[in-house]
C-alpha cells in the first residue's frame, strides 16, 4: 500500500506540475498577445516598414511649337503575387483555365519565348506559391495597356496577383536631336538645359511609408497614400525650332562626313529678340560617325578672320574710312620679327580699307591696329569691353567658357601680340560669341543676348515669361553700324564669299574666316584649319544670323571658310528662307485662293480671334460668350461653336493642339499622357463622361 500511495503521489506531483506549466505557457501567450501585441506588432513594423523618397516627376521641355524635346516616360515592372486566394481555390482552377490562353498572348506580345516556356515559368511560379514574383522589367506604357487586357491579368491584383510598378525615365523623343543644348539628366550627371533649368524642372520629392516583402520588394503600406505628395517638376518652353534644328544639324553632318572632319558647330539666332533657334554641337565619334558629344557653341577657341570684323569696327569708330588708302604690301608684310602672311598673296599694294576686309587681308588688318592702336592698346581693349568680349555671351547654358585676351604687360605680351590680334589670333572666344557680335549688327548696333528659354509653365499655365534683353548701349555709333554693314555685304558681293552667293535670292551680309588652330601640345605643327562663315540674311531686312564653325582634320586639302563652313551657312539660310521668309508672301496669296479641303479645331476663343485678324478671314460666329470653341468648315466658310467647360465633365479636345489640350486637362486635374504629336485626334475619356482630380486621360495625335 505504501508503495501505491508513493507511485500515486509522483504521478499526482507530475499532472500538477504539467497544468502548472500549461498554464504559464497561456497566461504568457496571453500576456504577450494582448499586453505586449502592440509593442511587438510595432517592433515587427518597424523591421518590415519604412519611410521612402518618391521622387517628383521632372517637367518636360518643349520646343517653340510644342514638340517634347525631353521627358518622362513611364516604364513598368511587372510582378506576380501567386499567394492570392483566388488562384488557388478549387484546386487552382481559375489558373489551369487560364494559362493556355495567357501564354499565347505573352508569346506574341513580347516574341521572347514560345507559349510553352511561359507555360512551365508561369506553372512553377504558381505550385511554390512565390510571393511578387517578378515577370518583367521595363517594359513600355503600350505593352503595359495590353498585360492589363490579358486573360487572368485582366482581373486585378487581388484575384490575379497582376501587380504594375510604375518607373518614369527620362527620354529625348527626337533622340540626338540637339542633344548637348537640350540635355540629358541622369542621376548627378546632367548637361545643357536639364542642367541650367534643374531646380525648375526637378520639382519636390515626396516620402511614403512602404512595406518589405520577399526579395527585398517594398509596396506601399496604403496604396495612393503618402506623408508627403510628390510635386511635379515645372514645364520649360524652349526657343528651340524643331524644323531649324533638324536643318542645321542635317547641313552640319553633311559637309563633316563629306570633308573627314573632327569637330564642328552651327547656330542660328533671331535678329530681333536674340532667341536661340538651333544649335547643332557635332564631334567625331567614328570613321563617318558624328555625335552631340560636346557643347562647342560654348567653348573658346581663337576666331581667326570673323575677329576681322572687331578690328574694322574699331578703326571706323576711331576715325578710319572705308574708302582710306591702306598697302596691304603684296599680301605678305615683316613686322615685330615676324612675318603676316595673306591666305592668297595676289601682289596687290595700295588698296582700299573696304576692299581689304572683302579679301580677308591679314596684312590689313594687321597694319588697322599698329597705325591706330599700337601707342594706345588701350583704346582698343576698351571697345573689347563694350562688345562684352571679355565677358561671357550670358546665354542659359552652364559651363561658357571665359574669353582669354592677351593684355599688355602679361607674361606671354609680345610685339607681334596685338596686330596678330587684328585678324583674330592671340585671342579665344566661345563661338556663341562671335554669333551674339554678328547678330548686333544686323539689329543695328543693338546687342541681344542671347537665351534658349522662353517660358516657364506649371500645369499648362505661362508662371513666368522671359523676355529679350538689350544691353542699355549700342555698340557702336549709326555711320560706323552703317558701314560695318557696307562691308560685310561685300563679302559676300566682291570678296571672299562672292562665288558662294552669285545668284542668291536673298542679300546676304557674312564673313568668311579661316584660321590655323593648335592642337594641344603639337602646337599649329598638325596644319589644322578652323573654317567659318558668320553673317545675316536678308541683309535689307535681316531675321537671322548664322554661325557656323568647323574644324578640319590635320592637313585637310579643302579648309576654307567659304568652301566648308560657306555652303553649311548657305543650305540652312536657303532652308529658312524659301519656309519662313518667302512663304509669307505666298501664303498671303494662298488665302485667297478656293480651297475644298475639310477641317475640324478645337482651340481658345482668344487664339481663333487672333488668327482670324492677322489673316483676314471671315467667319460665322455662334460661339456667344464661350471661351473655348469647336471651328469647322471648308475652304473659307468657316463657323464656330462654344463650347462649354464643366470641371466635372470631360469637353471635347480633338481638334485641339497638344498645348491647349494638356492646359485645359491639367486646369481640370487629370493627369495627361500623350502619344505622338500634332493634334488631337482621340481621348479615352468621351466627352461629357464624368472625371474625378487625379484621373488619368490618354490622348492620341496625328
Amino acid at each position: 500500500m505504501d508503495v501505491k500511495r508513493d507511485i500515486l503521489w509522483r504521478v499526482y506531483l507530475s499532472y500538477i506540475f504539467v497544468v502548472l506549466i500549461c498554464f504559464a505557457i497561456l497566461g504568457k501567450a496571453f500576456y504577450i498577445q494582448q499586453i505586449q501585441g502592440s509593442y511587438w506588432r510595432g517592433l515587427s513594423d518597424s523591421l518590415h516598414q519604412r519611410i521612402i523618397s518618391i521622387p517628383a516627376e521632372r517637367g518636360t521641355i518643349y520646343s517653340d511649337d510644342g514638340q517634347m524635346l525631353s521627358t518622362n516616360m513611364p516604364k513598368f515592372d511587372i510582378l506576380i503575387d501567386f499567394r492570392v486566394g483566388p488562384l488557388h481555390e478549387k484546386n487552382g482552377k481559375l489558373f489551369r483555365e487560364k494559362i493556355d490562353t495567357l501564354c499565347d498572348s505573352l508569346s506574341y506580345l513580347f516574341k521572347d519565348k514560345t507559349p510553352y516556356d511561359y507555360k512551365t515559368i508561369l506553372t512553377k511560379a504558381f505550385d511554390a506559391k512565390e510571393p511578387n514574383f517578378e515577370f518583367k522589367k521595363k517594359i513600355d506604357y503600350q505593352q503595359y495597356l495590353a498585360l492589363s487586357k490579358f486573360p487572368l491579368f485582366k482581373l486585378g491584383k487581388y484575384k490575379s496577383g497582376f501587380i504594375a510598378i510604375e518607373i518614369n525615365t527620362r527620354l529625348n523623343p527626337y533622340a540626338n536631336l540637339g542633344y548637348r543644348t537640350i540635355g540629358l539628366a541622369r542621376d548627378e550627371h546632367k548637361v545643357g538645359l536639364e542642367s541650367s533649368y534643374d531646380t525648375v524642372l526637378a520639382g519636390q520629392n515626396g516620402r511614403q511609408l512602404v512595406r518589405a516583402i520577399a526579395g527585398g520588394v517594398t509596396v506601399p503600406v496604403q496604396d495612393g497614400e503618402f506623408l508627403i505628395a510628390p510635386q511635379t517638376g515645372k514645364d520649360i518652353v524652349s526657343n528651340i525650332d524643331i524644323f531649324i534644328q533638324q536643318v542645321t544639324e542635317k547641313a552640319l553632318n553633311n559637309m563633316m562626313v563629306l570633308n573627314d572632319a573632327q569637330t564642328g558647330v552651327a547656330m542660328v539666332m533671331e535678329v530681333k529678340t536674340g532667341k536661340i533657334k538651333a544649335i547643332a554641337n557635332l564631334g567625331k565619334v567614328g570613321e563617318g560617325k558624328y555625335s552631340e558629344n560636346l557643347n562647342y557653341a560654348t567653348r573658346v577657341t581663337e576666331p581667326g578672320s570673323t575677329f576681322k570684323l572687331v578690328t574694322l569696327l574699331n578703326a571706323l569708330e576711331h576715325g578710319v574710312k572705308l574708302e582710306d588708302k591702306i598697302n596691304i604690301e603684296g599680301g605678305l608684310w615683316s613686322y615685330g620679327g615676324k612675318q603676316v602672311k595673306d591666305a592668297e598673296t595676289s601682289g596687290t599694294h595700295e588698296t582700299t580699307v573696304l576692299h581689304a576686309f572683302e579679301e580677308s587681308s591679314n596684312v590689313g588688318m594687321a597694319k588697322l591696329i599698329v597705325n591706330n592702336f599700337i601707342s594706345n592698346p588701350q583704346i582698343y581693349y576698351k571697345q573689347l569691353s563694350k562688345l562684352r568680349l571679355d565677358s561671357t555671351s550670358g546665354i542659359d547654358l552652364i559651363g561658357e567658357g571665359r574669353p582669354q585676351i592677351t593684355r599688355p604687360g602679361s607674361k606671354l605680351w609680345a610685339a607681334t601680340t596685338f596686330p596678330w590680334m587684328g585678324f583674330g589670333y592671340n585671342i579665344a572666344i566661345a563661338p556663341i560669341q562671335t554669333l551674339t557680335l554678328y547678330n548686333s549688327i544686323a539689329n543695328n548696333g543693338v546687342m541681344m543676348r542671347p537665351y534658349l528659354v522662353n517660358t516657364i509653365k506649371e500645369e499648362g499655365r505661362v508662371i513666368k515669361s522671359i523676355e529679350p534683353k538689350a544691353y542699355p548701349w549700342t555698340m557702336a555709333s549709326p555711320n560706323t553700324i552703317k558701314n560695318l554693314r557696307i562691308a560685310l555685304e561685300g563679302v559676300c558681293i566682291n570678296g571672299t564669299a562672292k562665288k558662294l552667293f552669285t545668284n542668291s535670292l536673298y542679300k546676304v551680309a557674312g564673313k568668311t574666316g579661316t584660321a590655323l588652330v593648335s592642337n594641344g601640345n603639337k602646337f599649329y605643327s598638325e596644319n589644322i584649319f578652323q573654317s567659318s562663315f558668320v553673317g545675316y540674311f536678308p541683309a535689307d531686312n535681316p531675321q537671322y544670323t548664322i554661325a557656323v564653325i568647323i574644324i578640319n582634320k590635320p592637313h585637310a586639302a579643302n579648309h576654307y571658310g567659304a568652301s566648308v563652313a560657306g555652303p553649311v551657312w548657305k543650305e540652312i539660310a536657303d532652308r529658312l528662307y524659301s519656309t519662313y521668309i518667302q512663304n509669307k508672301l505666298e501664303l498671303t496669296q494662298a488665302f485667297k485662293l478656293k480651297d475644298s479641303q475639310s477641317f475640324n479645331y478645337a482651340l481658345s476663343k482668344t487664339s481663333f480671334n487672333s488668327i482670324t485678324k492677322h489673316m483676314q478671314i471671315p467667319y460665322q460666329d455662334s460661339s456667344l460668350n464661350y471661351d473655348w470653341l469647336q471651328v469647322q468648315g471648308v475652304g473659307l466658310n468657316v463657323k464656330t461653336a462654344g463650347q462649354s467647360m464643366d470641371d466635372k465633365a470631360m469637353p471635347n479636345i480633338i481638334g485641339m493642339k497638344l498645348q491647349d489640350a494638356i492646359w485645359l486637362c491639367e486646369k481640370m486635374g487629370l493627369m495627361v499622357k500623350c502619344y505622338g504629336k500634332g493634334k488631337v485626334v482621340s481621348q479615352s475619356l468621351a466627352q461629357g463622361q464624368s472625371i474625378l482630380k487625379g484621373q488619368q486621360i490618354q490622348i492620341q495625335l496625328n
